[in-house]
């Protein structure tokens, strides 16, 4: 927050004007005497007394000269003093009004600053948010993440316009300091640096506006697409479950699928059990069928995730080494044998977790097996 401090400072012209006035008054009395104490010695010496008198009264009337235009110089010192009095005191009018424009814009500044304050936090909400949706892509992540560092670069550009303004107002306060020698030039280049920042801060709040308009923009087209794709997955999973009957091996959870690798893939192996090809082609019909239904601008795929439990591989395994490699050859095997049935490769995106992501804790035969599974996920790019 800026502070407006201006120090009020004594005008002293007046003392001054009656100091000089006085000591022009003693030297008048000084001079005064003088003449009179020379004048009467050299009136009363015998030797001397007609030329005194002459040289006497020429003296006088060179001191009533002299008197006369030292009162002339005194009166012209006084109008000066006067005069520059005036201008000290219409000089210290410009000041107090200076500074209360700078006030004045001081507070608009701040009413601004607070109102861009709470559209960032409002915008750092509304990322948090979106963030926590499991169904944004990696390329919405992305723009998010851009977004974001436009607005701590917006944050940056705004702190260096408060250090500018903060500068500026250093330079006012040692201006009202010494204003009585401040000069027309100098105080048009205070304004212009004054209308600079102003300008700054006008093209700042701009592509503030701009940026935000730009990530709400974004938020409402994700949203869109959200919701657009939600129409589809109810449907989809519904189907998957009528095809494969009920069996408690499989079912939908929330925004996906899952069925147990047992019926899949025999125990440590990335090989399908015919039952499993069974399956699976009754899984590409329903597919085939959605991709005839879902609305051709509607960009999606079908995630096929691989998961497995957290038994160590036995030593002796060819072909994988750990669990994430079982997992990723088991989401390919799942993959393969969906297209030889017809689905298009390029709607299916394969992908492996290994033991990372429970859906149970424990070790017990119940948890493992159903940590052991293949969830497809009907989501957008």
């Amino acid at each position: 927050m800026l502070n407006m401090r201006y120090k009020e400072k004594t005008n002293s012209w007046p003392g001054f004007v009656d100091l000089f006035s006085n000591l022009v008054i003693i030297l008048i009395f000084l001079l005064i005497v003088f003449v009179f104490l020379w004048t009467t010695t050299s009136v009363f010496n015998k030797n001397t007394g007609a030329k005194t008198v002459a040289e006497l009264r020429q003296t006088n009337a060179e001191q009533a000269a002299l008197i006369q235009q030292m009162e002339n110089d005194e009166r012209e010192a006084k109008n000066l003093l006067m005069m520059a009095r005036q201008e000290i005191v219409s000089n210290e009018s410009t000041v107090a009004n200076y500074k209360s424009s700078m006030n004045d814009l001081s507070n608009a500044y701040e009413q601004k600053l607070q109102a861009l304050e709470q559209q960032t936090a409002n915008l750092q909400t509304q990322v948090a948010e979106l963030q926590e949706n499991r169904n944004l892509t990696t390329k919405y992540e992305e723009k998010i993440a851009e977004l974001e560092k436009q607005v701590a670069r917006q944050k940056n550009e705004r702190a260096t316009l408060v250090d500018q303004i903060d500068d500026l107002q250093q330079k006012l306060d040692a201006q009202a300091e010494v204003q009585t020698t401040v000069s027309t030039a100098e105080m048009e280049k205070l304004q212009f640096e004054l209308k600079a920042a102003q300008t700054q801060i006008a093209a700042a709040q701009a592509e503030y506006i701009t940026m935000s308009n730009e990530l709400n923009k974004a938020l409402a087209d994700k949203v869109a697409e959200l919701n657009e794709m939600a129409q589809y997955q109810s449907a989809f999973y519904k189907a998957i479950k009528d095809a494969l009957g009920t069996r408690t091996i499989m079912r939908p959870d929330g925004d996906r699928f899952i069925i147990s690798s047992d019926i899949l893939f025999p125990s440590g192996k990335y090989s399908l059990s015919a039952d499993g090809k069974k399956q699976l082609a009754a899984i590409a019909g329903v597919i085939k069928d959605f991709e005839s239904k879902i609305d051709p601008s509607v960009k999606w795929i079908i995630r096929v995730d691989g998961h497995t439990d957290n038994k160590p591989v036995m030593a002796d395994t060819k072909n994988y080494r750990n669990n994430l490699q079982l997992s990723i050859l088991r989401a390919n095997a799942v993959v393969e044998e969906l297209a030889k049935n017809g689905v298009s490769k390029r709607r299916l995106v394969p992908s492996g977790f290994g033991d990372l992501h429970p859906i149970e804790l424990g070790n017990t035969p119940g948890a493992l097996q159903k940590n052991r599974r293949i969830e497809l996920q009907l989501t957008n790019r």
